[in-house]
Formats: C-alpha cells, sequence, structure tokens
C-alpha cells in the first residue's frame, strides 16, 4: 500500500495529493521504488486507485468529521477493529485510516503495518481549506505545525527529546538535525551553543520546549496554528533566562528599573559581588575602573548590552559589548581632560585611543583642545543660540551623525571680523535653523528610520499605526526646513546689506501651512503614544534608553525632541522681528520681513485653529462614543461642542431627584444624557 501511494503522490493520480511534507526518508523510498520507464508509460498502465477512509472506533461518531468527509466527496466507512477490513495493503484502494488516540494498541498496530494514520483535525482543516490531505510517512494527527521547521539545541536526556519530536511530526512539523537559514523556530533548552547564537543573529524565534506540550494540548483546536503570534510569544525563550545579574554604577532609581526590568525578561538579579553572578552591567559613563578583580566566568558589560538584549527579544551576544578598563594611569588621566561624551561603540573607543597616541608623539602639549560650543561646528561659528539650552551636540564632536547633519558647510571664506547688527542677528537666524534641522534629522535617522525597518530581530518593536502617531509630518517639516537652511547658507556666503531675509520665508509659507499642522495638531496624543508604548513594551523602553543615551540627543528624550518643531515658528518669528529692527527704513527688505512676519503670524493662527478644531472634534467624538443611543443625526460637520456639564437633578420632570444629569452644549443645541436616558 505504502509503495503505491507513493507512486500515485508522483502521478497526480490519487485524491490525496502530496503537500511537500516530506524528508530525506520519503526521498530515498520513492527513489527504491521508482519503476523503469516513464511515468507517461505508468499512468497507461496502471488503473486509477479508489481512496477509502476508514474512520477507527470514535472516529466514525465524530459526526462533524462525517460532514466534513461529505463535503469534499470522500467516501469512508466505519469499523470497531481493524481486522474487519482484512488486508489493507489491496492494490485496489489507498487506505487512510482515521484515529482519534494516537497512543493507544489500534495506533501502534496500524504504525507498525506501515498504514497511513491521521487524526480528525487534519480532515477537518482541509476540508475547511477545501485542500487535499498531505502525504506524509508518519502519523499526522493535525496541521498545527504544518509548514514549520524546527532544530533542536541544549537537551540532554534523549527519551525527552525523541518525545518532542514525536510529537513535532505528529503535527506536521519538520525536524533538522542542524540549524540553517531554512529552519524557523530553534527549540532551545539552553542559552549556550553555536546553534543559539546563530539563531539570535538571524532573528529565528527561540522557543521553550512548553511551545510544543502546550500545542499538542490544543491539537483538537482547528483554528488553533501555532504559528500565530500571540500563542507563539508566551513560549519565547526569554532574553535573560539562566541569568544572573548585577549593576554597577546605576542611581538607585535606574538600578530598580533594570532589576525589575530582568525579572520580566527572565533573570535574575543579585548583590555586586555575589561569584553566583554570571553578567555584571556596568554604567561606563560613570565607571572608570572596576573595584574588584572579576572572576573569569563572569561577563563584564556595558549596559548596552542589557537594553540591546531586551529591545531585540534575545541575549545578545557579550562580546560585542564588554567593558573595557583605563589600560593606563596616564591615559586615564588624559580621558579624565575630555569634556567629550565617551563613544559607545569598541570601534570608536579604539580610534580614540589611536588618535591620543599619535598627538602625544608629536607634541609635549596637551593632546586635547578646548571644547567648541555647538555653533563652532557650523561655517558661521560665532555668537549664541536663541535655543541654545538642551541641544543635541554637533555632528564633529560627538563621532557618528545623520547624513545630513555631517555635510559640510559651502562658506569657506574667512568672516570680517566686524560686521553690523542686521548681520549679527541673520547669522544668528541661520546658526538656530541649522540646528533646528540637525535636531529633526537626529529624530528621524536615530528614531524613526530604525524602528520602520523590515526584518528587526524579534520583531517588528512598534506597529506602523504608532510609529506614525509618534512622528506624524516630521519628515515633510524637515524637508521644507532644509530648503530654507540651504538659501540661508547661500544668502550669508554672499552677504550684502541688501540681500532679502524675508523673501525665504515668504516663499515657504505655504509650505509650513501644509506640514506643521498635522504634527502640532496631534502632538499630545504623539506623547501619550509614546508614554503608553514605553511602559506596556519592554523592547521600545529599551530602545529609548539606547538612543536616548547617544550624544546626537545631548541628553534629552524623544519627547523633549519632539516638542521642538511645537517652537520653532515662534522663534523665528522672534528673530524675524529682531531683524526688521535693524533694518534700514531704505533697505527694501524692510517691507519684505514686515509681509514675511505677517505670513508666519498667518501661518501659526491657522495651526492654532486647526488645532482647536481637532481637539474640538475629539471631544465631539468622545461624546459620540461615550453616550449610549446617541441619535446619529447629532454628528455635522458644522457641529461643535462648546460645554460639558454635570448636573443632579432637583425637579420631577424627566427624572427623579438626585439623579445624575449630563448636559452637553453644543454650538447649535443643548443635548440631555440620564442615567439611563437620552434627550435632545
Amino acid at each position: 500500500m505504502a509503495d503505491n501511494s507513493m507512486l500515485m503522490s508522483e502521478t497526480g493520480r490519487s485524491l490525496l495529493a502530496d503537500s511537500s511534507v516530506l524528508d530525506s526518508r520519503i526521498i530515498e523510498t520513492s527513489k527504491e521504488n521508482e519503476f523503469p520507464g516513464s511515468v507517461l508509460d505508468v499512468e497507461e498502465e496502471m488503473p486509477q486507485i479508489e481512496t477509502r477512509v476508514v474512520l477507527v472506533q470514535e472516529a466514525g461518531k465524530h459526526e462533524e468529521l462525517l460532514k466534513a468527509l461529505e463535503e469534499i466527496k470522500v467516501p469512508y466507512i466505519k469499523t470497531d477493529t481493524i481486522e474487519e477490513l482484512g488486508d489493507s495493503d489491496s492494490p485496489e484502494f489507498e487506505t487512510v485510516y482515521v484515529v482519534t488516540d494516537f497512543q493507544d494498541s489500534i495506533f501502534n498496530s496500524l504504525c507498525k503495518a506501515d498504514c497511513r494514520v491521521v487524526g480528525p483535525p487534519l480532515v477537518l482543516h482541509c476540508a475547511r481549506k477545501g485542500e487535499p490531505l498531505p502525504f506524509s510517512c508518519r502519523p499526522l494527527y493535525c496541521a498545527s505545525m504544518l509548514n514549520l521547521v524546527l532544530c533542536f539545541t541544549g537537551f540532554r536526556k534523549k527519551d525527552e527529546l525523541v518525545k518532542l519530536v514525536t510529537l513535532v511530526h505528529h503535527m506536521g512539523g519538520i525536524i533538522r538535525r542542524d540549524f540553517s537559514s531554512k529552519v524557523t523556530h530553534l527549540v532551545a533548552n539552553s542559552t549556550h551553543g553555536d546553534k543559539f547564537r546563530i539563531a539570535v543573529s538571524l532573528g529565528t524565534p527561540i522557543m521553550k520546549a512548553e511551545w510544543i506540550y502546550k500545542a499538542w494540548e490544543k491539537r483538537n483546536e482547528i483554528l488553533c496554528l501555532n504559528i500565530d503570534d500571540d500563542f507563539r510569544n508566551r513560549f519565547k525563550v526569554p532574553p535573560f533566562q539562566d541569568c544572573m545579574l548585577s549593576f554597577l554604577g546605576f542611581s538607585d532609581e535606574e538600578k530598580a528599573n533594570m532589576e525589575e526590568m530582568t525579572e520580566m525578561q527572565g533573570g535574575h538579579y543579585l548583590p555586586v559581588g555575589d561569584e553566583r553572578c554570571t553578567h555584571l552591567v556596568v554604567e561606563e559613563s560613570t565607571i572608570k575602573d572596576l573595584p574588584f578583580e572579576p572572576l573569569k566566568k563572569l561577563y563584564v558589560v556595558k549596559q548596552e548590552w542589557f537594553w540591546g538584549s531586551i529591545q531585540m527579544d534575545a541575549r545578545a551576544g557579550e562580546s560585542m559589548y564588554l567593558f573595557e578598563k583605563s589600560e593606563s594611569p596616564g591615559l586615564k588621566k588624559s580621558v579624565s581632560q575630555l569634556s567629550l561624551n565617551t563613544p559607545n561603540s569598541n570601534r570608536k573607543r579604539r580610534r580614540l585611543k589611536e588618535t591620543l597616541a599619535q598627538l602625544t608623539r608629536e607634541t609635549d602639549m596637551s593632546p586635547f583642545p578646548p571644547r567648541k560650543r555647538p555653533s563652532a561646528e557650523h561655517s558661521l561659528s560665532i555668537g549664541s543660540l536663541l535655543d541654545i539650552s538642551n541641544t543635541p551636540e554637533s555632528s564633529t564632536t560627538n563621532g557618528e551623525t545623520p547624513k545630513s547633519c555631517a555635510r559640510p558647510s559651502k562658506n569657506s571664506t574667512p568672516l570680517p571680523v566686524k560686521q553690523s547688527a542686521r548681520w549679527q542677528v541673520a547669522k544668528e537666524l541661520y546658526q538656530t535653523e541649522s540646528n533646528y534641522v540637525d535636531i529633526l534629522t537626529t529624530i528621524i535617522q536615530l528614531f524613526q528610520v530604525p524602528l520602520e525597518k523590515e526584518g528587526q530581530l524579534g520583531g517588528p518593536i512598534l506597529a506602523q499605526e504608532e510609529i506614525k502617531t509618534i512622528f506624524g509630518s516630521i519628515p515633510d517639516i524637515l524637508d521644507v526646513h532644509t530648503k530654507i537652511k540651504e538659501d540661508l547658507e547661500d544668502l550669508m556666503i554672499n552677504w550684502t546689506e541688501n540681500k532679502s531675509i524675508g523673501d525665504i520665508f515668504l516663499t515657504y509659507s505655504k509650505d509650513l501651512v501644509k506640514t506643521y499642522p498635522p504634527f502640532v495638531n496631534f502632538f499630545e496624543m504623539s506623547k501619550e503614544t509614546i508614554t503608553r508604548c514605553e511602559k506596556q513594551k519592554p523592547r521600545f523602553h529599551a530602545f529609548l534608553k539606547i538612543n536616548q543615551a547617544k550624544p546626537e540627543c545631548g541628553r534629552q528624550s524623544l519627547a523633549e525632541l519632539l516638542i521642538r518643531p511645537v517652537q520653532r515658528l515662534p522663534s523665528v518669528a522672534l528673530l524675524l522681528n529682531d531683524l526688521k529692527k535693524h533694518t534700514a527704513e531704505e533697505n527694501p527688505d524692510k517691507i519684505i520681513l514686515e509681509r514675511a512676519i505677517e505670513s508666519l503670524k498667518e501661518v501659526m493662527t491657522h495651526i492654532n485653529e486647526d488645532k482647536r478644531k481637532t481637539e474640538a472634534q475629539r471631544q465631539f467624538f468622545d461624546v459620540v462614543y461615550e453616550v449610549d443611543g446617541c441619535p446619529a443625526n447629532l454628528l455635522s460637520s458644522h457641529r461643535s461642542l462648546v460645554q460639558r456639564l454635570e448636573t443632579v437633578a432637583l425637579g420631577d420632570d424627566l427624572c427623579d431627584r438626585g439623579e445624575q444629569v449630563t448636559l452637553f452644549l453644543f454650538n447649535d443645541c443643548l443635548e440631555v444624557r440620564l442615567l439611563c436616558e437620552y434627550f435632545s
């Protein structure tokens, strides 16, 4: 029977088609039973074999199963004992046995006789999808793990491994001894070994053995596919499984937060110095050397390893995040003089050491120049910035920066020593605009782009809707201000007193009206989304911790950076007013500046009005969703909520005395809501 069924699956004659759930054993068997001659000859010589489904014992009483077989028009017979059927290996029939219990004596007898055995859930699954029963050389109870390829690591007990492998086969899964990119899930009993590290690097889900046992418990739930993310995530190996962590150099509040996160991610924490500790997490900005000699088995890592592991939902490789001690007292003394933030990556750290060594050889003077102010990195590097407080560090000061921040200035001509007051204000306007563009670029390159990136280790950190809510029209705002910055830079390079700055802002006023309202209107929602996601999603919290610690952010949180667009236009308006004061009456730009200022005021008025309308609409929809039985005709484009008032009834006209009554005053009507009724 087995030979015939295999042959017929190749020729396509059988009603039980091959679904490619094959392994090397099936392929080898098919080669051994290969007939001479072409497939076409075989088709001409061999008659069509009829499929016969045999429902054994309890399977014959399964009403839903009987109905499914009738729907797909597959003939079946019922039997209490397999002996009643005689020889099942008949050339006239391809027999498939449906058995409800994959552990009883009948099942074992069918397996020994090399019969094809399936479970009721598999038949129901195929019937619902309108597909033929899949072919398999092994008993197949359900399709819960159909098309999944599993690999195992860390299991020392052979009996346990055999049991797990058998269950996976019963649910349609495939087992691979060696790990490769084709493996869809790694089942791990240990967080050590090459398979585990490769799975982490490829982003392959790493599961507990409990996943397989729980999936088998749900084997009769037809709609429960174990590839479902919600079900799978319950049984993923947490990042800090088998880890004992200690924390050094952190504040009490930060340490408590990290200890709580450790337990949430499957680990445990211990006091510093405990010999059971597997990882010592160090705050590298405050700890320059360890207070004790660590054991060889202890991983001493930077905090980026901790947050990185949570972000990718798997234990990161320690070798990339090892804490490096100062090599010598001389170097330690030199580094202490450096006023810049210490680079985070090993590559930047090595580059810094090489530079220090070279400078020390070339001169006896201190190798560290005085720290430049943030504005010093721009071509017009004197004066103060309007919004200098809480400003990210400049690009060359802090190592890696977004590409747009690293572009060299067009200005290579030395500036005159003395300039007019008008030039000074124009220069400050350019500096603040350049700084603002850098901030917007940092928001996009450091936060938005990584969150939107496909193929993130551990899966997406946030849903696309949440990302859109947080960042809104920031990319559009950046595009407009990049053009304004470039125009201002050209103007400053070719400066004359008659150059028109007002024209620049008049040119882009329509673009400002288009780009700012979508962001400003939903800024509060953006902050609320950040706060909610940070509390509910540990991976997002870890993502923010990693990126907000980078020099580009200037120690500011994402929410603090996102408030800059709300503040920018009022700052520009103030600078344009100041510029107008220092512009001579006969200067043509005087009138143009006045028009530019009025244009900016109109933009801000439009934004405020649009924001007011948006908030009113939100309040309106809140009323509609809150009130049961709210009439549909209440929704209208011209209607807005003026006031909501909570009252208590004093009369007996509409309701009993003391009953709560809510009044909704709209611009054209009054709505009354009682505790259980609604009146217009």
